[in-house]
């Protein structure tokens, strides 16, 4: 067993010691509505950009390249200056929802190039331009730009041109939990000497200005390159650096005078520092060398292709008489073998250098998309002058008992610095193949009592936690669960009860909320697909009346499934779960019916003509009519199809009889249980949305390259609607849903995301899902054309294969030397110092496969290392 995975095995809590430290900082915490304190519940303008150096917050923290202990108490990163900007750089730089032409948007690089599960070692890359940054023109240009252009990028502003920029590498390495090494390297890819200040800056978390009674800590310089962090609850830290460079300090609270006029609660603040630095001000800082915010000063003159260091380390206990020297080095050396050799062994054998590369880099984004994230929302609400027992119209308010305080993965922590409940069920399916236990803890989190609402509802987001997201935490559950099972042969059951049992409630919810009319038809919301539908699904209809969700029916059909497989499990430790099992059973074969009942009914999702799931709308006269928008709503029934592995034991026979009498009692449920009731290969039996003959007409759609069979993947709305837009017009007014393979063309849901074409990994690996238990129910005398129309005949496993080598093929180089993701970029295609740094993007292109939306999205994207491990490591002789 290598180091990294004796570590893990060392680390199953997630307060264990190796965990203590990693890269749990934000790299937005300003515009988020944790810090929105507005009357008008408009948290971009209320805490902006131009506030965050200036302004402290109340909920976290966010640096460049940081860490931070899993409570935030105790921050370190760096801030640069190039001696050309108006402000030091201490965060990543990007535009608001309403400032940019697509919404919110980074403008900066920067890239996770490896980290290991326990942040024993990380490496960071952010490239910083030798120009004056152009803030004003990045926000200018954008909004210039309306929704039909391209974002404006910052290598279009021509900052990088001549390569005059720095490469700045921050790495980290832990000689033990508590003494973390951090080596920043700084590379001049320019043609003449340049000169960077750069600023590894230690502080803490702002918890003693809002009338907690909390203490406040202290920074000091102990002695000569030495700043000692003294916290109530952390302990003594001492921060090594080198004894010439110069140590400032100042604190991290708010400088009232400058934005708002005020009066300060001292003379220095937390932008004391900026001020000294960037604008010559030495009274900024403190002379007598403490506060709650220190840097360390280098100023490097770094030769043109030359390279210049700078190193610290930060230590809980005794590091001996040279913290820097050559042990420095060797922990450096050692720690980078260690996750070389974690990589190693968790690659497929067969696996070339480059998909090696970009295994590595999605699952070291994932690991770096970490956040220390708390909210307590009571107190918030308070603060908003809010109370549990009185209706208002504050954001939130009927979550009130909800208290986050965890290390979660973020979608992106930039763009979306704050959890997402059905993100975080694909994060800990990619997770579980690089860290077991940290998978099951984010799952559990949100189901435990600090967040699930009381009435049963998982939080969505914090901009409105009360939204629905598709629920996919069971799933996420069974796959984390089944991988545990397959690496160390034994189920865990106590995860899965646990998991179950809160569950239980949610699915309660579900039913009574969603499906208010009892007719197992359901109605969530926009479900996390934005703008895939005709109208805005989380509002009123503009036509009254309601909307039976194609997609919505289909993620509790697929619920129900894994509910099922649960219970049957669990009913060897209990006999009363094969109760729960059958009801499961019977809610899905209503859930069936629902969908498409006998004869060809307008009122029924599935459309005969077309072969094919649409939504239907039910207008106010009781008329009813499927709204014809070919899209991931229609593919989404394939997803619920489970198959079930015969276990030859009383208990099985007997959950089997009595769901077949119950659906023998209700002839018009039997349709559901077509497929149950034919073993398939190897005994197997199967609960699906679609028969044989639903499933091939199905599939031929979805297999056309010129309707949803994209070069990189599954498309998210059929190309036939880029000739064939769909439209319905209510009052005069036309609604229209058009192909749109790349940005969204409308601002509904912020217009930072778009469902309407392009390729989501997500929805990509649960059709791929659906395929795998096909093929395992089928077998390999079911075969379809691949691409339809093709002549090419594929099992459903070989089926399942293309599309995953078609989403992989987004990142990889290809025979031209390019990597579809970066499109039409230059520079990432062809510069050395860029070419092989891969961003995991949101969504991609539905034709070219180049990424768009958020640029880290490694959470949920990081799901291709999942699929070029599965397909590395299985083959059809495996089912």
């Amino acid at each position: 067993m290598d180091a990294e995975r004796e570590r893990l095995g060392q680390s199953a809590a997630p307060d264990a010691p190796w965990r203590r430290w990693g890269p749990y900082l934000s790299e937005r915490q300003w515009g988020t509505v944790r810090e929105d304190y507005s009357v008008n519940g408009d948290a971009w303008n209320y805490f902006p950009h131009d506030h965050a150096r200036s302004r402290a917050y109340r909920w976290g923290e966010d640096g460049l390249g940081g860490v931070s202990d899993d409570k935030q108490r105790l921050c370190l990163s760096m801030a640069l200056w190039n001696g050309r900007d108006p402000i030091l750089k201490e965060r990543p730089f990007g535009l608001t929802n309403g400032e940019g032409n697509h919404g919110e948007d980074v403008k900066e690089y920067y890239f996770y190039l490896d980290s290991t599960p326990t942040h024993s070692y990380l490496r960071y890359l952010y490239k910083y331009p030798q120009a004056p940054f152009p803030y004003d023109t990045l926000v200018t240009t954008s909004a210039a730009r309306d929704a039909h252009a391209f974002e404006f990028e910052l290598l279009e502003t021509g900052v990088f041109d001549e390569g005059r920029y720095f490469d700045v590498f921050a790495e980290y390495a832990k000689a033990s939990p508590d003494d973390l090494l951090m080596l920043i390297t700084v590379a001049n890819r320019g043609p003449e000497a340049a000169t960077l200040h750069v600023l590894p800056t230690l502080w803490f978390r702002n918890t003693w200005s809002w009338g907690t009674g909390s203490a406040k800590p202290a920074l000091r310089a102990a002695e000569p390159g030495v700043i000692q962090a003294d916290h109530p609850e952390l302990g003594t830290y001492r921060l090594y650096c080198e004894a010439d460079a110069p140590l400032l300090f100042t604190e991290n609270e708010t400088n009232h005078e400058r934005l708002f006029g005020g009066r300060n609660a001292g003379p220095y603040v937390k932008d004391g520092i900026d001020r000294h630095v960037v604008h010559g001000d030495s009274g900024a800082v403190n002379p007598q060398r403490t506060g709650t915010k220190a840097a360390v000063h280098h100023t490097l003159t770094v030769p043109a292709g030359g390279e210049v260091t700078v190193r610290v380390r930060l230590a809980a206990g005794d590091v001996g008489p040279d913290p820097l020297g050559p042990g420095f080095e060797e922990v450096l050396r050692r720690r980078r073998a260690e996750s070389d050799a974690f990589y190693a062994a968790l690659t497929p054998p067969d696996t070339g250098q480059d998909e090696a590369m970009v295994l590595r880099q999605a699952l070291s984004g994932l690991l770096w998309s970490k956040q220390y994230y708390y909210f307590d929302v009571e107190t918030w609400l308070a603060e908003h002058g809010a109370d549990p027992w009185t209706r208002t119209g504050q954001r939130n308010h009927a979550w009130f008992d909800m208290t986050a305080d965890d290390v979660l993965v973020m979608p992106d922590k930039w763009e979306y610095p704050w959890f997402a409940a059905w993100d975080l069920a694909f994060h800990a399916v990619a997770l579980s193949v690089v860290d077991l236990d940290l998978a099951k803890h984010q799952i559990e989190v949100l189901l435990g009592e600090r967040y699930l609402h009381a009435g049963g509802q998982v939080p969505a987001y914090e901009w409105n936690f009360g939204d629905v997201n598709p629920p996919v935490q069971a799933w996420a559950a069974r796959f984390v669960n089944s991988l545990d099972r397959r690496l160390d042969g034994h189920s865990d059951l106590d995860f899965i009860e646990r998991v179950f049992q809160k569950l239980l409630v949610n699915f309660t919810w579900w039913v009574n909320r969603k499906d208010p009319e009892g007719r197992n038809v359901f109605q969530g919301g926009f479900l996390g697909l934005d703008n895939i539908g005709v109208f805005d699904r989380s509002a009123s209809l503009p036509t009254g009346g309601s909307l039976d969700q194609a997609d919505g029916t289909a993620w509790m059909a697929f619920y129900t499934q894994t509910m099922l497989q649960m219970a049957a499990e669990l009913s060897d430790r209990a006999p009363a779960y094969e109760d729960l099992a059958v009801r499961f059973a019977q809610a899905f074969l209503r859930i069936s019916a629902s969908t498409d009942r006998v004869g060809d009914l307008k009122e029924e999702m599935w459309d005969e003509a077309d072969g094919f799931f649409y939504d239907v709308l039910r207008l106010p006269n009781g008329e009813a009519m499927r709204l014809k928008v070919r899209s991931l709503v229609g593919l989404l029934p394939l997803c619920a199809t489970t198959v079930f592995t015969p276990r030859a034991d009383e208990s099985e026979a007997r959950l089997y009889n009595r769901v077949r009498a119950f659906a023998s009692r209700h002839p018009d449920l039997a349709g559901g249980m077509s497929a149950a009731e034919r073993p398939g290969v190897a005994g197997r039996r199967m609960l699906s949305l679609l028969d044989e003959r639903k499933l091939r007409r199905l599939l031929a759609r979805m297999l056309d390259e010129d309707e949803f069979l994209g070069p990189y993947g599954i498309r998210s709305l059929s190309r036939h609607h880029a000739e064939h837009p769909y439209t319905f017009t209510v009052e005069g007014r036309e609604y229209k849903v058009a192909y749109l393979p790349a940005e969204s063309d409308s601002r509904m849901f912020g217009g930072n995301s778009n469902w309407r074409g392009p390729v989501w990994f997500p929805t990509n690996v649960l059709l791929i899902r659906a395929l795998l238990h096909l093929y395992a129910f089928y077998g390999d005398d079911f075969t379809v054309e691949c691409p339809t129309g093709s002549g090419n005949r594929m099992t459903l496993f070989e089926v399942s294969k293309e599309i995953s080598d078609r989403l992989v093929r987004t990142f990889l180089r290809g025979q031209d030397g390019r990597r579809p993701v970066y499109g039409g970029q230059r520079v990432f295609q062809e510069d050395p110092h860029w070419r092989d740094l891969i961003q995991f993007h949101e969504y991609f292109h539905g034709d070219d496969g180049a990424g768009l939306g958020a640029a880290h999205q490694t959470g949920w994207t990081a799901l291709v290392a999942v699929l070029m491990i599965v397909y590395g490591r299985l083959s059809a002789t495996d089912f």
